[in-house]
């Protein structure tokens, strides 16, 4: 079977590598020897996937379904493994095999066309809060997760290169200080997600809803609703009601999830902000331009 990487995989490894990627050169004969070597069957790549990394839908020779997903180093599978291990299958996609080093990693198969996003709105939120909390938990001893104040440390000085001189200086600079206030006392110490929103919530067997695809970060829990926030932004900004329909949204996820709605503003405003920046700089100016709007009414 051919393993052609799809034209959204295609794209956002352009942005991340413009200069080209040795990585996507390799990685049809990568996932070929992936498969062979697990004796997986291949059924076929899951298209449109993600933006990180290739997902294969394949069997054990028993015929168990499973997943095989392989992705770049500069996407930190290795954390993603150390996350899933940690968690055990509570709230999350269980991790059948993943050694160190390779970037390979075969998980529990879910119904990878069926996410929270399926469901009206309200219960999207409802379900994806739900299965968020179960993962909020200490993180283990002996591994080195990345921390929310390195991560966004990167970002902060990334969005100060970019934003130098444009119409959004004036979001960054809210934005930045509402990071610096956020870090100065975060509240708790938890193992994130790091990229939560509905499209990482699919459905499974065991559970009805697993999360999947983590870029885990430790650090507060107001974090990792940011992205949750924003969910089907196009929509809000569509909505003559979006602004108010946001900070509805800020309070309801809050207030589920027993977080200070401040702190849950602050760091939505500040991924949106980041988000937006890094569309520019990219060349996505029509998801800048979303982004943005959606930070100007936090």
């Amino acid at each position: 079977m051919a393993f052609e990487p799809p034209p959204r995989l295609v794209r956002a490894l352009g942005e991340t590598a413009p200069d080209g990627d040795e990585w996507l050169a390799a990685l049809p004969e990568a996932a070929r020897q992936a498969a062979a070597l697990r004796e997986l069957t291949v059924e076929r790549v899951q298209v449109p996937g993600g933006r990180s990394s290739l997902v294969v839908l394949v069997r054990y020779a028993d015929g168990t379904p499973a997943v095989l997903k392989l992705a770049p180093p500069r996407f930190r599978p290795e954390a993603e493994r150390a996350a899933l291990a940690h968690w055990g299958g509570l709230g999350a996609v269980q991790l059948k095999e993943g050694p160190v080093g390779e970037g390979v990693l075969v998980l529990e198969r879910l119904h990878p066309d069926v996410s929270v996003r399926s469901l009206p709105e309200a219960k999207a939120l409802l379900e994806a809060a739900g299965t968020l909390r179960r993962l909020w938990v200490e993180p283990p001893g002996g591994e080195s997760f990345e921390t929310v104040a390195e991560r966004t440390g990167r970002q902060a000085e990334a969005m100060r290169n970019t934003a130098a001189g444009s119409e959004a200086g004036a979001l960054v600079d809210a934005a930045l200080a509402a990071r610096a206030e956020l870090l100065a006392a975060p509240p708790e110490h938890r193992l994130l997600h790091g990229t939560f929103r509905q499209s990482k919530v699919l459905a499974g067997e065991r559970m009805p809803w697993l999360a999947v695809g983590p870029d885990p970060v430790v650090g507060e829990c107001a974090f990792d609703l940011a992205r949750l926030v924003r969910d089907r932004v196009e929509d809000l900004i569509a909505s003559s009601s979006g602004a108010s329909i946001t900070r509805r949204r800020v309070r309801k996820l809050a207030d589920s999830l027993e977080l200070d709605q401040e702190r849950v503003r602050g760091w939505t405003l500040f991924r949106a902000v980041e988000s937006g920046v890094r569309a520019l700089r990219v060349g996505r100016p029509r998801d800048a331009e979303l982004l943005l709007e959606f930070a100007g009414w936090l």
